[in-house]
């Protein structure tokens, strides 16, 4: 009895030590969540600083605590376009601004339609009469996207300029399937619908070859367009065909090429760069050395909320992979987003609704059930308009179809209507250790997929002809949609990608045009003038843990070190490593029938921050695995 009363204290004990432990970390978690908020007190005379330590995205996902808790580094920041954007329209009419600062120096890209739309803002700011500033250690694709739209650019001397272009290899695992003794099983129906070339090849086809080319010529030919046209004197060809050549020319010092090429305008670090900014625009409250006067770009949002006078016009965001069931931001999840529709045709002021796509697509189910919430959109007579984003491809387009107008830019990937199914197998390989399948059936599909003792035959068969029907489908949606016939469709179909210029060529898109083009045209269909309406964002909670996590305040005590080249071509090695793994999951993952444009992800930089955050540490790796849970 003493033995059972002593181990009950100390179980007693360890119970009120935990509730005690996990009401200190609440409060604690509050008051970080409380004093890392925005404060619209901080907006004062001087500079709007855009810091984007990370990407930008349409919709930022919801960061994992635990995910958070237990990684060997800081989630990675996502940035909403809107915001960007939004901070850069106010910056235009509040006095109190008399500079723009983007700080690029831990910026790892965007999608290259969100960065044109930014640059066009910068432009604004610009014409406006207030100068924009740019700092970075080094500058690659992305960040010089931005950064040449700035009236001065600035870089640190060890840094440089390098342009690499989209394009690159990707990993085929048909020669480790084989070893492994591991069957993919693939049901598909396009030509060009490469997403499951992985799994079957060693190699790339020389059909999805044609259609990436294609691609990225046209997406590759605009980037350079924008940044000659925003930066005239920059001398980006020989740096472009031959950096080899131009490095050595230079000796090495990357430095100074960016400056003999009118890359950049500036060198200096940020201390210098700092003590150049508190001379134009005054010092900061502290008179740091190099510090200078500055209102953060979430407080300037904090102190200006948006308009909300008029009627509203719906703005469904579907960001990120089409998945089954719910899920927070950042994740299209079919019943979360159809959810959201529903639930703004409840509001009585609803005249009108935009969806706002940024996905590469997913699960046909759910698509299909976006596209049916979408349809109720119409019997209401409501007037529905898409936009969109970087990407809007294979599912992303079948949710598209119902739309009375469809928007893109002209760098925005759309298309791969196509379709496909992965079930694996392992007979083979365990068949080299000794297992064996045997058992009785009473119909051919008994057990069926059986992933263990081989697929039937007519197995492959039924699943054929489900994926084909579905093709079919996804025609018969898009001709009705398109004003085409199924043969029209087919031929401009078969998984192909398709850039946004050439989209609106052969009569998938209808207009060029950003949000603010798409909401426009949602207003002008309602028949309303403008000042009579304000567009409503309709997006997913996040829970409180994710909130704490995803403030940019609450990051800092863990913020990356700036990128120089060498830090950010190690930065591409180990994406390229988690894009491995995530194809791997992806082959044992998906479930059902996908509309998926698998090689979209690497053309849109909103992906980078979900492959990073892959990277949770070993311990939260192996506690996933224990626990079955998901991405």
């Amino acid at each position: 009895m003493d033995f059972a009363r002593a181990a009950w204290r100390i179980l007693v004990a360890i119970k009120d030590g935990l509730a005690l432990l996990l009401l200190l970390i609440f409060f604690l978690a509050l008051f970080a969540l409380l004093s890392a908020g925005p404060n619209p007190a901080k907006v004062r005379n001087g500079a709007l600083v855009i810091e984007l330590a990370g990407v930008v995205s349409e919709q930022p996902s919801a960061i994992d605590p635990l995910e958070a808790i237990m990684s060997n580094a800081a989630p990675v920041g996502e940035y909403r376009q809107r915001d960007i954007i939004r901070a850069l329209d106010i910056a235009i009419a509040d006095d109190r601004i008399q500079a723009v600062v983007f700080d690029l120096d831990r910026f790892l890209g965007g999608g290259q339609a969100s960065l044109s739309a930014i640059g066009e803002r910068i432009d604004a700011v610009k014409k406006a009469g207030k100068p924009v500033y740019s700092f970075a250690t080094a500058y690659s694709d992305d960040g010089y996207h931005l950064a040449a739209h700035a009236s001065e650019i600035w870089m640190d001397p060890m840094g440089g300029v390098m342009f690499a272009g989209p394009g690159g290899s990707r990993s085929y695992y048909k020669g480790l399937l084989d070893r492994l003794g591991v069957t993919a099983h693939i049901y598909r129906v396009g030509t060009y619908k490469s997403a499951v070339e992985p799994f079957l090849r060693t190699d790339q086809s020389a059909e999805s070859k044609e259609a990436l080319q294609a691609v990225y010529d046209e997406i590759w030919g605009r980037y350079k367009a924008d940044i000659i046209a925003a930066r005239p004197a920059a001398q980006i060809k020989e740096l472009i065909a031959d950096p080899a050549s131009a490095a050595e020319a230079a000796r090495g010092d990357f430095a100074a090429l960016a400056v003999e090429k009118k890359l950049v305008d500036k060198l200096g670090d940020r201390i210098a760069f700092g003590k150049f900014l508190a001379g134009k625009i005054g010092t900061d409250a502290g008179e740091t050395i190099g510090g200078f006067a500055a209102t953060p770009m979430e407080a300037l949002l904090a102190a200006h909320t948006p308009d909300d006078d008029g009627d509203a016009i719906a703005v469904v965001t579907v960001a990120g992979e089409i998945v089954d069931g719910k899920a927070g931001p950042g994740v299209a999840a079919g019943d979360t987003v159809s959810g959201l529709i529903y639930g703004a045709l409840e509001n009585d002021d609803l005249k009108a609704m935009v969806l706002r796509v940024d996905s590469p697509g997913g699960s046909v189910l759910a698509s299909e059930k976006i596209r049916l919430a979408l349809q109720e959109v119409k019997q209401r007579k409501l007037p529905l308009v898409v936009s969109m984003a970087n990407v809007a491809a294979s599912g992303g387009y079948w949710i598209s179809t119902p739309a009375d107008k469809i928007f893109a830019e002209p760098e925005t990937i759309t298309g791969s209507i196509g379709i496909f199914g992965i079930i694996p197998s392992a007979e083979k390989a365990l068949g080299k250790i000794g297992v064996t399948a045997d058992g009785v059936k009473t119909t051919p599909l008994s057990g069926e997929p059986d992933v263990m003792g081989g697929i039937d035959p007519q197995f492959h068969r039924i699943a054929q002809s489900a994926i084909e029907k579905g093709y079919r489908d996804f025609l018969g949606r898009v001709a009705a949609a398109r004003n085409k016939t199924p043969e029209q469709v087919d031929a401009i179909a078969q998984g192909r990608i398709w850039a946004g210029g050439t989209a609106r060529q052969i009569g998938l898109v209808d207009g060029y045009g950003g949000i603010e083009t798409a909401l426009a045209e949602a207003a002008k269909l309602a028949k309303l003038e403008d000042g009579q309406w304000h567009a409503k964002y309709v997006e997913p909670e996040s829970d409180f843990l994710a909130m704490l996590f995803a403030n940019p305040g609450a990051a800092k005590a863990k913020a990356q070190p700036p990128l120089d080249l060498f830090a950010r071509s190690a930065m591409q090695q180990q994406m390229m490593v988690q894009g491995m793994l995530a194809d791997i999951s992806g082959l044992t993952q998906a479930k059902g029938a996908q509309i998926w444009c698998l090689e979209c992800g690497a053309m849109s930089g909103r992906w980078n921050a979900a492959q990073h955050r892959e990277n949770g540490g070993y311990f939260s790796a192996m506690l996933k695995l224990w626990t079955g849970s998901e991405r």
